[in-house]
């Protein structure tokens, strides 16, 4: 039993790097996407390329039957998940370089703790991840405390990306227990890229933008959002939300800028 629970936690341990390292690239593939299009765009295309990736295993997996009857839920999700913070980050990556961003969102295990009181009280933390959590909060307020105007409006968008990070991984424990991994992140990206599209479709430019935009968003979709959202849905279920979280605390080290 305990060399079964040690391969486990390796497992989670190789997710929990891989995870890392996808989305700390995704700092700088933002930054390149919004130098040529609007954030919305950048948003909308990953959200768009990552649902139509998870199509193919959704339909091989039956199709969307364990998640009916969870539509306000879903809406929610994807609001929160899935289409805000991707605006959020976008946003930021007009004002503030990758690396402080990845810094900034490390602190989503912070409002984790905090919000699992009301949302999920078996995902606090006590003892010395607690007082863990409690220097991170202080690393992150000496962060924004030195931001100009201009860089603080980007700095406050990742605080408010990596709340929406901590509420909707709470969530997504306690609402979508039980459904496969793959439907959970499908079902997120594909109501965000149906909340985005209105924007995402206007703000379109009539001209092409460089390949280079044009990689960054493919690597956002088919990395950072399709597949990093089905390892990260896995994590949450194996691990619980205040551990699978803790990813943020790693993304800083793989973010190029």
């Amino acid at each position: 039993m305990r060399l079964c629970s040690r391969a486990v936690a390796r497992r989670d341990a190789i997710l929990l790097l891989f995870l890392s390292a996808v989305w700390g690239s995704s700092f700088m593939f933002i930054k390149i996407g919004v130098e040529d299009v609007a954030p919305s765009v950048v948003a909308f295309g990953r959200l768009l390329i990552g649902a139509l990736v998870l199509v193919p295993a959704v339909v091989f997996a039956g199709g969307v039957a364990p998640l009916r009857g969870r539509m306000g839920r879903l809406v929610l999700l994807g609001a929160i998940n899935a289409a805000l913070p991707f605006w959020l980050l976008g946003f930021a990556g007009e004002r503030i370089e990758s690396g402080l961003s990845a810094e900034i969102q490390a602190s989503a295990p912070i409002l984790t703790v905090v919000f699992a009181r009301w949302l999920d009280p078996s995902q606090t933390l006590r003892g010395l991840r607690l007082v863990g959590i409690v220097a991170g909060f202080a690393g992150t307020a000496l962060l924004l405390g030195g931001e100009r105007d201009t860089e603080l409006a980007g700095a406050l968008a990742v605080v408010g990306t990596a709340t929406c990070y901590a509420v909707s991984g709470l969530l997504l424990g306690r609402w979508m227990a039980g459904v496969p991994k793959t439907h959970v992140a499908f079902s997120q990206i594909a109501v965000g890229t149906l909340l985005l599209a209105p924007v995402g479709a206007a703000e379109i430019p009539g001209d092409w933008p460089g390949w280079d935009t044009v990689g960054a968003i493919l690597a956002l979709g088919l990395l950072s959002t399709g597949l990093g959202y089905a390892v990260y849905a896995m994590l949450v279920e194996r691990a619980g939300a205040s551990r699978a979280i803790l990813v943020t605390y790693l993304v800083p080290a793989f973010a190029l800028f």
